[in-house]
């Protein structure tokens, strides 16, 4: 790898570091090509990125950025995985490492903040934010059926009470 190509990931590894709600650090020694390439699978499935670099460049990349603390698990072999919504990466990385025990954790970050591994496995299980967004929806929707639901009440119960008089005048 020539100096330029160096420089290029470096540049592709600040903006991961910069644009990303969470970022995930671990160690995948001893994993396959096909388990990799199920980790992949699954976090693009959750709208997330794995990427493998050297060590020392992603250090150079951390330089300045928020999250600069992880710079302290980057020994090894590491994986990081990264997603824009703050919970996605976690959650795949985590369950992942439940399957995989090849897979291990060291830490990440969510942005400014440092995370140990205990701290990746709570942010996993912090509801996405698609999952936010339905609650919030059924929320707001939730009184509005009820309304309507307390609306058509009365006229079903007179409709039923007048059928059943129907009946026992025909009976």
């Amino acid at each position: 790898m020539d100096r330029a190509q160096k420089e290029k990931v470096v540049e592709e590894l600040g903006q991961i570091f910069e644009s990303s709600g969470v970022v995930v650090v671990a160690h995948y020694a001893g994993m396959t090509v096909a388990e990799m390439q199920g980790l992949r699978a699954k976090m693009r499935e959750a709208g997330g990125s794995v990427r493998v670099a050297k060590n020392r460049l992603a250090k150079i990349a951390l330089e300045g950025k928020p999250c600069e603390s992880i710079g302290s698990l980057l020994t090894g072999m590491t994986v990081l995985t990264y997603s824009e919504d703050p919970v996605a990466a976690a959650k795949v990385a985590e369950d992942f490492a439940k399957d995989n025990k090849k897979f291990e954790i060291l830490g990440g970050a969510m942005g400014s903040t440092a995370l140990d591994p205990a701290g990746v496995k709570a942010v996993a299980a912090m509801p996405s934010r698609e999952e936010l967004i339905a609650s919030i929806v059924g929320c707001i929707g939730a009184p509005a059926s009820n309304i309507a639901g307390a609306i058509g009440a009365p006229a079903s119960n007179i409709a039923g009470i007048l059928s059943t008089l129907e009946e026992r005048e025909a009976a």
